[in-house]
């Protein structure tokens, strides 16, 4: 049986998860947003050469990457408040902010390893 002050402390940690993860997913849309509005402003002329065409993939791509990683963060933080302190369940919810980190992560890199291949291949 749980006593009132541990259930007060897991209403309390839980509200504080909920404010943390509303407010990355709302910094995240808005990262996702300003890539996919510059992809979409990018497209609205027909390319000239072979160089504006990668940019635009890689725009769209980072667009791309940058809503997964948004999708995994909103269901990591989810799976983190819906665990109810079962380790397991608390293990495969970090999991999963972990693989939405990476995902950002990727997402920032995308730009500078796509100018690293342009540079071996003479781009």
């Amino acid at each position: 049986m749980t006593r009132p002050l541990d259930t007060a402390r897991a209403l309390d940690a839980a509200r504080a998860m909920a404010a943390v993860v509303l407010r990355a997913v709302a910094v995240a849309a808005l990262i996702a947003s300003t890539v996919v509005a510059g992809a979409a402003e990018a497209l609205a002329e027909p390319p000239q050469d072979l160089n504006t065409v990668i940019n635009n993939i890689t725009r769209w791509l980072v667009g791309l990457l940058a809503s997964l990683a948004t999708l995994f963060l909103t269901v990591g933080g989810i799976r983190y408040l819906l665990a109810g302190g079962d380790p397991g369940e608390v293990a495969k919810a970090k999991d999963t902010l972990k693989y939405a980190a990476i995902g950002y992560g990727i997402a920032v890199l995308a730009p500078v390893l796509v100018n690293i291949l342009k540079g071996f291949v003479g781009g």
